[in-house]
């Protein structure tokens, strides 16, 4: 019998650096389908950046059969115009994903370390050693970004129940 087949996108997003990777899981393993970031040039307005992420998201998703978004809870820390342009750059993520009726999941970075490293703290370049490992990739994924966004598909992956378990 075979299994059903899941496509999970993660995001990771960035003003500078949006991560994103696209896995399918049968729910035992998972295959990397993409991942990579989008980098709008830091010369360009923050409009400009909005409008390229948006762009580069809704590329992503009209490119794959994508059941599930899995994006970064906002990270907030003392300064608020940083939170604010990573809130924005979330949104307009969102956005793309909503448009869509792409069912979307939020996770915090630590539920995400931990559950692909088994440490809340892990660091960045733990994840993506682990990112090498389950993926079966030959070289780490770069850059980090990228790594976080395919942790946060994996932590999704790991939150669906099979059909037919009943907990």
């Amino acid at each position: 019998m075979s299994r059903k087949k899941h496509i999970i996108v993660g995001i990771d997003p960035g003003t500078r650096i949006t991560g994103y990777g696209v896995i399918e899981t049968d729910l035992r393993s998972f295959t990397p389908l993409d991942f990579g970031c989008i980098r709008p040039s830091p010369k360009l307005s923050l409009h400009e950046r909005y409008g390229i992420i948006h762009e580069g998201i809704e590329h992503i998703l009209d490119s794959y059969p994508i059941e599930a978004v899995s994006i970064e809870t906002q990270f907030v820390n003392r300064n608020v115009q940083s939170a604010l342009k990573l809130g924005m750059a979330k949104g307009v993520a969102l956005v793309a994903a909503t448009k869509r009726k792409i069912p979307i999941f939020e996770y915090a970075p630590k539920k995400a370390k931990l559950a692909v490293v088994g440490s809340g703290s892990a660091t960045k370049e733990q994840v993506q050693k682990m990112m090498q490992t389950l993926l079966n990739l030959e070289e780490i994924p770069t850059p980090e970004d990228a790594a976080d966004a395919l942790a946060l598909a994996i932590t999704h992956a790991n939150h669906i129940k099979p059909v037919g378990v009943h907990v």
